[in-house]
């Protein structure tokens, strides 16, 4: 047996060629793996109810699946990681609801980028009969995921039809680099103010507020751009957001830091409260970002400013967001 579990204690036994555990208990790659011996038992204790993503690697820190579990995740980044459960976790009432028999429609846009190069898509899910009139606009960051991977579009639309929320126009946008767009890159309003919103008010939707979406990184944009904008948002949703960031930093390689840079945008948040945001933020309790958004829905707290945080049992990936959208979406459009 790849996993067992007993109350909070999860053991795992390490295959051939295993050196090392990594997974949601190592941030990944972001600490060291847990040394192991192939055979030989390993015990951690985890959060009752968690959802843990794990592999293994081998000598070299190559990963690799563990070849006897086939319980897989919703990671889309990687082919490796299996999962474990330690009891049950919780999913959502809303979906254990059937699937809406009204669902919304989607339509489907792309173009030529211009402030950023490359193929720009963009799907635009509105609520089912909408036939015009006024509607919340939220503009989704990692569009594809969420649209896919997450069913937000499922989500309003059950929520709609069980009388628990009203509808609203989701703009699922895809990006060609994220890390690029959304490490606090100021050029990204450009980009959704001079082509996405054109293509989306107007022709498809008509705006009677606008919100940002996000998770991770999409999370830091979303939060960056909102308090900044009140003449063009009024609500906010982050997930996991990736709010140890610093304009311009970078490591010695070059790649965007997401561990080091410090949390500007919380210095920033401080300085200036963004009175004028509706505010959801949401974290996993099993990832390196967990200490920042605490802190960040802490601030909000002491500030008085209108905003729901929670904490799932679960690491920085598609399942704690994919159980997180419920509630952060009745947070905005309930009744």
């Amino acid at each position: 047996m790849a996993v067992s579990v007993q109350g909070q204690q999860v053991t795992f036994l390490p295959p051939a060629g295993a050196a090392g555990l990594i997974g949601d208990t190592t941030d990944w790659r972001k600490r060291p793996p847990v040394p192991v011996t192939p055979g030989v038992p390993l015990t951690l204790t985890l959060p009752r109810g968690a959802w843990v993503e794990y592999a293994w690697v081998d000598a070299a820190g190559e990963a690799f699946a563990d070849p006897d579990n086939p319980q897989k995740s919703l990671n889309p980044w990687w082919p490796y990681p299996r999962a474990a459960v330690v009891g049950e976790y919780a999913r959502h009432p809303l979906w254990q609801l059937s699937d809406a028999t009204q669902r919304g429609t989607s339509h489907r846009l792309s173009w030529d980028g211009e402030v950023f190069p490359g193929k720009r898509r963009v799907i635009v899910h509105t609520p089912h009969g909408y036939a015009g009139g006024p509607l919340p606009v939220y503009y989704v960051q990692d569009g594809v995921a969420f649209y896919r991977t997450g069913r937000l579009g499922e989500v309003m639309d059950r929520a709609v039809e069980a009388g628990l929320a009203t509808g609203a126009a989701l703009v699922f946008v895809e990006p060609v680099d994220r890390n690029i767009e959304y490490y606090l890159n100021d050029r990204y309003l450009d980009f959704l103010v001079q082509e996405v919103m054109p293509r989306v008010e107007g022709p498809l939707v008509q705006a009677e507020s606008r919100g940002l979406w996000g998770a991770s990184l999409g999370g830091l944009i979303s939060l960056h751009l909102g308090r900044q904008h009140p003449e063009l948002f009024s609500r906010v949703v982050s997930h996991s957001g990736a709010f140890i960031a610093r304009p311009g930093a970078r490591t010695e390689g070059g790649i965007i830091d997401t561990v080091t840079a410090g949390e500007w945008l919380l210095t920033q948040v401080q300085a200036q409260p963004p009175r004028h945001l509706r505010l959801s933020l949401d974290t996993g309790v099993l990832e390196w970002l967990t200490g920042p958004n605490r802190r960040m829905a802490a601030l909000l707290s002491d500030l008085g400013l209108a905003h729901q945080y929670r904490e799932y049992p679960s690491g920085h990936n598609w399942v704690t967001w994919r159980e997180a959208l419920p509630e952060a979406f009745l947070y905005m459009q309930g009744v």
